[in-house]
């Protein structure tokens, strides 16, 4: 590829001109993915829309969606030795939003179920047509099977945002420090 070719190829993606991260010609799986969760992932999600950056602030502004972050979170390790400092990874939200940690993984235990479905009730409370966003990061199926899991329990005004938080940061939104969201169990 000569130089003129790459610098075009490059401004075009810094622009927006090509098709989107998340667009990979990844077909839409039957089922949830169970590993690899950081990979190229559908431009579809079977019973929910598919959001862009354009389209979640547009929700967000008129705040028309609940929107609930997937992200993984990574606790502090219970063998840590005596005296190792251990800090928290900070995580950055779209304003508003509900940190449900956990909750995208393909498998999910009975727990994490549980907590999951509280969480989308202490926010979105019972009425199972209201829209709902499901973000994580850009390439991350964490989202995509969450959402997907809300399809399957009835929800029906999913939307799910495949850009995530970096994709909205890359937007020059604003994002802001959260923690994972707490059940009063």
């Amino acid at each position: 590829m000569k130089g003129k070719e790459a610098v075009f190829l490059m401004a075009a993606g810094v622009l927006g001109l090509m098709e989107p991260a998340w667009a990979g010609g990844v077909d839409e799986p039957a089922g949830y993915r169970l590993d690899e969760y950081r990979a190229p992932v559908p431009g579809t999600l079977r019973g929910a829309t598919v959001a862009t950056t354009e389209e979640a602030e547009a929700l967000w502004r008129a705040k028309k969606a609940v929107f609930f972050d997937v992200m993984p979170n990574t606790p502090k390790p219970t063998n840590l030795p005596a005296g190792t400092i251990w800090r928290d990874k900070v995580r950055k939200d779209i304003p508003g939003s509900i940190w449900l940690a956990n909750v995208g993984y393909g498998a999910i235990s009975k727990e994490t179920a549980s907590y999951f479905r509280q969480g989308l009730a202490a926010a979105a409370g019972t009425d199972k047509s209201r829209a709902i966003l499901f973000y994580c990061m850009t390439n991350c199926w964490m989202s995509w099977n969450a959402a997907k899991r809300a399809v399957e329990w009835g929800y029906s005004s999913v939307i799910w945002y495949p850009l995530g938080a970096d994709g909205w940061e890359s937007a020059n939104l604003p994002l802001e420090e959260k923690k994972p969201y707490a059940t009063n169990n």
